[in-house]
């Protein structure tokens, strides 16, 4: 089933409504590893808009990772610390993840936070946070940490990704959620979301768990691999942004594929969206559409996961 939302812009800084269409597509290839941050710079500065803009509308889109904290790390309703745990057949054969958990004695319904393509940035581990608050056990693995972990900055977080073995990154994915699961604090019912990249790992752990996941709600990433999608059980809500021509060309025939399986699933299409429009630490947020599925994705949640 496919919903639209109506468009209501940013507010905070330079708006999507002030960067030009052109910008984000280079932004797009930047964050997905195509040109390269100095290549990114020139080439939107070459933009001839109102004297130069281009240059400054670029650089306003490079993450501001202050702006993205809107759950402190010393919230009383949260503890949160990080962990180790095993990852056999994994890129070094161990993980380390940020697992936050709601105040109280648990046991809680458990949900995997994926990151995007560049690590476990100050973003993501805010996720987790928004997600205990909300009453799930969360886990926010770190790709990256075989490699030493997210460096800081998403540019070498993106080439450290990029350099893994990606089959046996999505191994690490695996075991993560299987370790979430398997917590003393878990009541079993596991849950997944990720953004980007992790959209896509999303639906991949839908296809590998089958019946072991029990909901999925996929930012903005790739469907799951056709022959695979007959093996999904869990319901899934998928959020699509309006302007992602290459996300959302995967997913027509995924979703023939999940009504022929049965699958119980909606897909959200925002008007006036840009791939990435969950992340508030750069303009490409939608506020309103963030607000707006994130609602959604726990209303999702704690219907299956309860």
């Amino acid at each position: 089933m496919r919903q639209r939302h109506p468009e209501r812009p940013a507010t905070r800084g330079i708006t999507q409504l002030e960067i030009d269409q052109r910008v984000f597509d280079l932004y797009d290839e930047y964050c997905h590893g195509r040109i390269d941050r100095r290549e990114f710079l020139s080439r939107a500065a070459s933009i001839a808009l109102l004297g130069g803009a281009g240059l400054a509308m670029a650089q306003a889109l490079l993450p501001r990772y202050a702006l993205a904290q809107t759950i402190a790390f010393t919230d009383q309703r949260i503890k949160a610390n990080y962990v180790t745990y095993p990852s056999p057949g994994g890129n070094s054969g161990s993980m380390r993840g940020y697992l936050v958990q709601p105040a109280g004695p648990g046991p809680f319904p458990v949900v995997l936070i994926v990151h995007e393509n560049r690590g476990l940035n100050p973003y993501i581990e805010d996720v987790a946070r928004r997600a205990a608050v909300d009453g799930f056990l969360a886990l926010a693995p770190d790709g990256l940490f075989p490699v030493g972990g997210y460096p800081g900055n998403d540019d070498d977080g993106r080439s450290l990704q990029a350099s893994l073995d990606q089959a046996r990154l999505r191994t690490d994915f695996l075991n993560s959620a299987r370790f979430l699961q398997a917590h003393r604090l878990s009541t079993g019912r596991l849950g997944a979301t990720g953004f980007c990249y992790g959209g896509g790992i999303v639906n991949y752990l839908a296809a590998v768990l089958g019946p072991d996941m029990h909901a999925g709600a996929p930012y903005y990433g790739v469907a799951a691999d056709t022959e695979s999608v007959s093996k999904i059980r869990a319901p899934l809500l998928c959020h699509l942004a309006e302007h992602d021509e290459r996300v959302n060309a995967t997913y027509p025939a995924f979703e023939s594929g999940l009504k022929a399986a049965g699958v119980s699933y909606q897909v959200h299409t925002y008007p006036g969206t840009q791939h990435g429009f969950h992340n508030n630490s750069t303009p490409r947020y939608h506020e309103a559409a963030a607000r707006l599925s994130w609602e959604r994705t726990v209303a999702h949640f704690r219907k299956h996961l309860a």
